[in-house]
């Protein structure tokens, strides 16, 4: 299959010289009908001119030298009867008579005759024109004729003239043709390269042509083209990006489920497992592995509590039902469950008094116990809960949390896994943040690596 730029350059070429040869030819023709036309008018005035001068025969031969030597034309005096009285170039006596030649025939009974006629006494082709005069009161014919090779010599050379000053038209027409299919070719290889780099998915550069307006066009379409397909390369790597994250998160709540979900049902498992087997089992162990799996079970409802509120919050569906409660009380029941769970750590509340506020008790003692559990969790050390008429603080002096991550961290199942906190959903700042949210309070973060973190929650 050819490409473009040679289709166009052969098509021309072909077109070139079908256009040179019929030009030629029809120059040719139209010319050579011109040009013996023309020699035709020269012998008729010529001959006119003759026989204005031919009024007798005295000088005859002087006469019809002098005219020879002057125009070179050959020079025929016929009478009436067809005999050649006088010639400028044979012996009269050697030659026919002529009346049954054509040019005399027409001259006879129309006044003037031409033709083109091989010459048998001078062995060569002229063309005769002849005409009907009158000299001492009798009919003669005077015919000129010229030679056809030396019209056709003078023609040939008129031809070429004509043929070669065509010709180099043509051939500049040919040459700026070709110019033109190189910068087509140009073009379109430079757009062709540029559409491989578009399926690559790797183009340079941006593309752009002024040869023609059709190329201008093209390429400032594929430049639109790339740059949708750039834009879209672009989100879809972001989505890439993101189904990454979601799988890897995705991975992560699975295994952080699975690792809440496993001591709890290993407990249940084996203890209930104990219970069954062991038939002579004494009553107070029985009883105590039974609120062991009793406990367990409450965890695991906790869980899936904190997973379905997670989902609520998420989804705006979760009301609050606020009434007026104490801020004292609500922290003392956090520390009170939380001592229950970490015997061997201090909480402190500091307060100066007592202060209340319209809240939704449940959901704000759940965010409180959140924040209190992940400072006992990442601390050694004791853990302050404070508060007064304008915010609530819980500070520890545990391992501290980088500005990288604080950006993060209030996200939905985001874990700091160089903290160690695989054994969390990473649900923990997103409840608390939600809850917060919810009662148009706000939360600041403050942290510093390995001087622990303070939580505030302001009204």
């Amino acid at each position: 299959m050819l490409k473009l730029h040679q289709l166009f350059f052969r098509t021309f070429s072909l077109i070139f010289l079908l256009v040179l040869i019929i030009i030629s030819a029809t120059t040719y023709y139209w010319s050579k009908n011109i040009y013996l036309d023309q020699i035709e008018k020269n012998l008729s005035q010529n001959i006119d001119s003759l026989s204005l001068n031919l009024t007798s025969f005295k000088n005859l031969d002087y006469i019809i030298k002098t005219f020879k030597a002057k125009t070179g034309l050959r020079i025929t005096i016929i009478d009436e009867e067809g005999k050649v009285i006088a010639d400028s170039d044979r012996d009269i006596k050697t030659m026919e008579n002529h009346s049954t030649r054509y040019e005399i025939i027409h001259a006879k009974y129309e006044g003037y005759g031409k033709k083109i006629r091989f010459s048998h006494t001078l062995n060569e082709e002229l063309l005769y024109v002849a005409k009907k005069i009158v000299i001492d009161d009798e009919i003669y014919y005077l015919r000129l004729a010229d030679y056809t090779t030396k019209i056709i010599e003078n023609f040939t050379k008129l031809s070429f003239q004509i043929i070669a000053f065509i010709s180099m038209f043509i051939i500049v027409a040919f040459i700026a043709t070709y110019l033109i299919s190189i910068k087509i070719r140009n073009e379109t290889n430079a757009i062709l390269g540029y559409l491989i780099e578009l399926s690559n998915k790797k183009p340079t550069s941006g593309i752009y042509s002024d040869f023609s307006e059709e190329f201008y066009k093209i390429t400032r379409l594929l430049n639109k083209v790339a740059s949708k397909l750039a834009k879209r390369e672009k989100q879809k790597s972001k989505q890439t990006a993101k189904l990454k994250l979601a799988n890897k998160q995705k991975d992560e709540i699975i295994s952080a489920i699975s690792h809440e979900f496993k001591n709890p049902i290993a407990v249940i498992t084996g203890y209930s497992e104990t219970i069954l087997s062991d038939k002579d089992l004494p009553e107070a162990m029985k009883e105590k592995f039974l609120k062991k799996i009793h406990s367990n079970g409450i965890k695991m409802s906790h869980i899936i509590d904190k997973l379905r509120l997670t989902l609520k919050l998420e989804e705006g569906k979760q009301q609050i039902l606020t009434t007026k409660s104490s801020i004292l009380q609500i922290c003392e029941q956090v520390v009170s469950d939380l001592n229950d769970k970490y015997p061997n750590r201090e909480i402190t509340i500091e307060a100066k008094k007592d202060y209340e506020f319209n809240i939704d008790e449940t959901l704000f003692r759940m965010a409180l116990e959140n924040l209190v559990e992940n400072a006992l969790k990442y601390s050694e050390d004791e853990v302050i809960v404070s508060f007064d008429e304008k915010q609530i603080s819980v500070k520890d002096r545990g391992i501290g949390i980088s500005e990288t991550d604080l950006k993060s961290i209030r996200h939905k199942f985001y874990r700091v896994s160089q903290n160690g906190w695989n054994n969390s959903l990473g649900l923990g700042l997103f409840i608390v943040s939600s809850i917060v949210s919810l009662h148009n309070f706000s939360l600041e973060i403050k942290s510093e690596l390995t001087k622990g973190s303070e939580f505030i929650i302001k009204y």
